[in-house]
C-alpha cells in the first residue's frame, strides 16, 4: 500500500505537468517569448484533458510494471482527483493546482461482494486485509466504496455505504437556541451558557519545540531521525483527534438542549488570516461547525445558519443599535436597560434571526399548499399559528 501511495502521487504529479506545461506554451505571445526559457509544444499538439490522460494511462499500464500493479479503478480516480483541482481553479477561485511532496489515501471506486468480514477486509487486487470494526455494519447497508487512509498511527479504511433508505428533511420545530462561537468563550448560548475553550495547540507548544528540537539534533536520512518525526507526527495526530472529541461533544451537548440550534455565517478564511489566525486555527471552528450539521441530522435536531452582519452590535431585546468596540464584554442597552454577556446576547440575536427565517420559510410553504387546494389567502391568523408551533420547552438534560 505504501508502493500504491507514491506510485499514486507520480501519476498525480506527471498529469499534472503535461496541462501545466501545455497552459504555459501557449500563454505569450511569440514575439515576447522569454530569452532564458520557454515550453514549446507542437501548435497541433492536443491540450491535456481528463478523458485523454485516462487513455494515456491505460497505454502506460502495459509498459511501465509499477503502474501495471495498482488497480486500474484507482490510478482513474487519481486523475478524478486531478480534474477536482482544475474545477476549483476555473469555478471557485482557487489557486493553480500544485504538485504533491506526498499522497495519503486512494481509493477503490468498486467493491466485490461482501467484502467486509468478522475482522478482515478484502480490497481489491490487495486482498484480505486485517482489520478492527469500530461498529458493525448496519442491516439494510452495503459497502460500495472503500478509501484507504494512511496515517502516522496506522492504516485505516473508510467505507461508503449504500441504502435504499429516504431519510426527509427535518422540519423546524422544537425549542431554539442561537450560539455564538469566540475566543474568550469557544460557545456562548442564547441561554446564557458559556463553554470554554480548550486551547489544545497553544498548550502543546511546548512539547512540539522539544520534539521538533529532537529532529534537527539528529543526522539527516536516518533512522534516528525518522522515528523522530514519527513521533512529532503523533504528537499534531493527538492535538488533532483531542479537537475532534472535544467538537462532537460540544456538538451532542447542543442537541441535548435544543430542537432547533443557529449559528452564524462566518468568513473562517479571513478570520484564519488575521492577527488571532492561529488561535482562530486552533479552535477550529469550522470543523465545529460542519460537525455540528452532521450531528443535529442525525439527532433530528434542525440547523442553520444566519447573517453575522451586525450580530454584536445589535440589542436582542429591543433591536437598537448599540455600538462597542472589541474591549467591551458587556452589553448594555441605553434604550430598553437590557444588559448581558456580549456573546450570550450575540446568540440571543442570532436566534432571533433565525426564528425570523424558519417563520418565513413556514409561513411561505403553507401558503403555497393553501392556495392550491383553492382556498383563501393565509393572513396574520396563520402567521401567528406558524409561531406558536415553532417554538417549545427546552429538552432535559441527560
Amino acid at each position: 500500500m505504501t508502493q500504491w501511495l507514491e506510485t499514486c502521487r507520480k501519476v498525480y504529479n506527471y498529469a499534472l505537468g503535461e496541462r501545466r506545461d501545455w497552459i504555459k506554451s501557449r500563454k505569450c505571445d511569440i514575439n515576447a517569448c522569454s530569452l532564458h526559457s520557454e515550453y514549446i509544444i507542437a501548435v497541433d499538439a492536443p491540450k491535456p484533458t481528463y478523458y485523454q490522460q485516462k487513455r494515456n494511462l491505460t497505454a502506460a499500464r502495459k509498459v511501465i510494471l509499477t503502474i501495471g500493479a495498482v488497480h486500474s479503478q484507482v490510478l482513474q480516480d487519481v486523475m478524478g482527483r486531478l480534474e477536482k483541482a482544475f474545477n476549483a481553479l476555473w469555478n471557485s477561485g482557487h489557486g493553480f493546482p500544485r504538485f504533491k511532496k506526498r499522497f495519503r489515501s486512494f481509493t477503490f471506486p468498486q467493491l466485490g461482494k461482501a467484502p467486509i468480514g468478522e475482522r478482515t477486509i478484502k480490497l481489491p487486487s490487495i486482498g484480505e486485509v486485517t482489520a478492527t470494526l469500530h461498529r458493525p455494519i448496519p442491516d439494510g447497508f452495503e459497502a460500495k466504496q472503500a478509501r484507504v487512509v494512511r496515517r502516522p498511527s496506522g492504516w485505516y479504511v473508510q467505507l461508503i455505504l449504500e441504502s435504499n433508505i429516504e431519510v426527509p428533511d427535518i422540519i423546524p420545530g422544537g425549542y431554539p437556541i442561537g450560539i455564538d462561537v469566540g475566543l474568550n468563550s469557544f460557545v456562548a448560548t442564547s441561554e446564557g451558557e458559556l463553554i470554554a475553550r480548550p486551547r489544545f495547540f497553544i498548550e502543546a507548544q511546548h512539547r512540539l519545540k522539544g520534539l521538533n528540537r529532537a529532529v534537527s539534533r539528529k543526522k539527516n536520512g536516518s533512522q534516528n531521525q525518522q522515528k523522530a518525526r514519527k513521533k512529532v507526527a503523533r504528537f499534531y495526530e493527538r492535538i488533532a483527534n483531542r479537537r475532534t472529541d472535544f467538537h462532537r461533544k460540544t456538538a451532542h451537548h447542543l442537541c441535548d438542549r435544543a430542537g432547533m440550534v443557529f449559528a452564524e455565517e462566518l468568513n473562517l478564511k479571513g478570520l484564519a488570516k488575521g492577527m488571532l489566525g492561529k488561535h482562530c486555527l486552533d479552535a477550529g471552528w469550522g470543523e465545529f461547525l460542519d460537525t455540528l450539521s452532521w450531528v443535529a441530522w442525525k439527532r433530528g435536531v434542525y440547523f442553520s445558519k444566519v447573517s453575522a452582519s451586525g450580530t454584536s452590535q445589535e440589542c436582542p431585546a429591543c433591536g437598537a443599535s448599540v455600538k462597542k468596540d472589541l474591549s467591551v464584554r458587556v452589553h448594555h442597552c441605553p434604550e430598553c436597560k437590557y444588559e448581558t454577556d456580549r456573546d450570550v446576547a450575540s446568540g440571543q440575536v442570532i436566534r432571533n434571526r433565525g426564528l425570523t427565517t424558519v417563520g418565513h420559510i413556514v409561513y411561505a410553504e403553507r401558503s403555497r399548499s393553501v392556495d392550491a387546494c383553492g382556498a383563501e389567502p393565509v393572513g396574520v391568523a396563520m402567521k401567528q399559528e406558524t409561531s406558536r408551533a415553532i417554538l417549545g420547552s427546552p429538552r432535559s438534560t441527560r
